[in-house]
């Protein structure tokens, strides 16, 4: 069946029809539906405002509108491929429904304003539904760095053992990431949150809209104040997915640390059966999957964010046919981070910690070294000097297999005879630790105070 478009009377043959199925947008734009709606129903009363449509035109408008995405909530809308995109399959069958008066609505708009608009909702709540999975994600981060805050674990530099940490300060660098990711989804939200409707195709329209009175409608914090610009503008969108870029860098980091801490080499946590599965031919095997997934889809947003770039980067103004191609990459973005962080919640709140294979990792491979050193420089050695002295203790220790904190005091003296007996008390993990409290170290006393700041805010 042909089915009438409605800006078809300019043309005399009808659309080919793989060329029709080619354009379409209606497989994966029908998801903007309720923001379409929305849009639409601002623009009905807007209308209505400045008398362009008469109340009762206006209401029955909505009122269409309204059992329109009733239907579609249902699933008893019928989507046609040949009407092409959201936009025109919901005002069809407005006119449908409702007559005549159906076809006044797109008076004084563009489909080019209007998708502008509907993307822009959409993702405005997005943003918001992605944040709060950020704030469950770090509520999850916080309360099991408070229950780990005196768990000791060595602390890597190009994942050679570096320093004696607790496992609460290693969590809480993970948060600080996070909320700087919540921190750019925030401000992003900002240039999201601007309205191009009445910039209709690209130069405004002659009827006197009320932009104010729209933009107010549909919670807009500002206006798009150039038409040209408001239609064809989709930094928005590339911003955000820039963010979402870096947000998933962060999940991917995360993914390592717990594949490489759930490993047999290491051992310092335990990951919920939930989150891993077996190997079809090993079955002592129990892989890490579920991170190993979030580690490989961040590939898949780095690809989305050069799409959209790529897109964007020979267009003259103003609206092209090429920014249909934006809302697929924006869409799976959307989709794959608010999936990630919803699994890295359950994972996270379900670990189980090792305490004794962490502690025992500490023990190993001279993390106290520095500890050392600054020992002698408090004695008056030039930390430099101080630097080789332990370097030597170090090399000792290689060559016999054995840690700095066995080392005899006799022995300690023959590096340097300002070594005393209270060397001991700075060798020891806990001594190590606890000596780095101020403001962002690795003290207990430190990571408690950080979480505290962190629930306050």
């Amino acid at each position: 069946m042909n089915i009438e478009k409605p800006w078809s009377g300019r043309f005399t043959a009808p659309t080919d029809a793989f060329v029709e199925a080619f354009t379409a947008a209606v497989s994966f734009d029908q998801r903007l539906y309720e923001y379409d709606i929305m849009g639409s129903i601002a623009h009905a009363r807007m209308l209505a405002h400045v008398d362009v449509l008469t109340n009762a035109e206006c209401t029955q408008i909505v009122a269409g509108l309204i059992e329109i995405q009733q239907e579609i909530a249902r699933g008893e809308f019928k989507w046609s491929v040949a009407l092409e995109d959201v936009h025109m399959n919901i005002e069809t069958r407005l006119t449908q429904k409702i007559g005549a008066v159906g076809k006044k609505l797109h008076t004084g708009r563009s489909r080019n304003d209007q998708v502008a608009t509907d993307i822009r909702l959409y993702l405005r709540d997005e943003i918001d539904l992605i944040n709060t999975e950020l704030t469950r994600l770090l509520t999850a981060l916080v309360d099991v760095a408070e229950r780990e805050a005196d768990t000791l674990m060595p602390g890597f530099t190009h994942l050679q053992s570096a320093q004696p940490i607790t496992f609460g300060h290693h969590l809480l660098a993970w948060c600080e990431m996070l909320q700087r990711d919540k921190a750019r989804l925030q401000d992003c939200r900002k240039r999201v949150n601007s309205m191009p409707l009445g910039a209709a195709a690209l130069a405004g329209t002659s009827y006197p809209i009320d932009r104010h009175y729209t933009a107010k409608l549909l919670n807009f914090d500002t206006i798009a104040e150039n038409s040209l610009d408001a239609v064809s503008d989709r930094d928005f969108a590339i911003e955000f997915t820039a963010a979402a870029a870096i947000l998933m860098m962060h999940l991917s980091r995360f993914s390592e640390e717990l594949v490489l801490w759930s490993s047999a080499q290491f051992n310092f946590i335990e990951l919920s059966d939930a989150f891993c599965t077996g190997s079809s031919i090993m079955p002592q095997k129990k892989n890490p999957d579920v991170p190993e997934l979030v580690r490989g889809k961040t590939g898949r947003v780095y690809g989305h964010l050069i799409s959209l770039l790529t897109l964007m980067k020979s267009q003259p103004l103003a609206y092209n046919k090429d920014n249909q191609e934006d809302k697929e990459p924006l869409f799976d973005t959307i989709d794959t981070l608010k999936g990630s962080l919803h699994v890295f919640v359950d994972i996270i709140s379900t670990v189980q910690v090792r305490h004794e294979q962490m502690r025992a990792a500490a023990q190993r491979g001279f993390m106290t070294a520095t500890d050392l050193a600054d020992y002698l420089v408090r004695k008056g050695v030039a930390f430099r000097d101080a630097h080789e002295i332990v370097g030597k203790a170090v090399r000792h220790c290689i060559d016999n297999s054995c840690e700095l904190d066995t080392l005899s005091l006799e022995v300690f003296k023959n590096f340097s005879p300002l070594i005393d007996d209270d060397v001991y008390d700075i060798l020891t993990l806990e001594g190590s630790v606890n000596a780095r409290n101020h403001i962002g170290g690795t003290a207990p006393s430190q990571v408690r105070a950080a979480v505290q700041r962190l629930r306050a805010r």
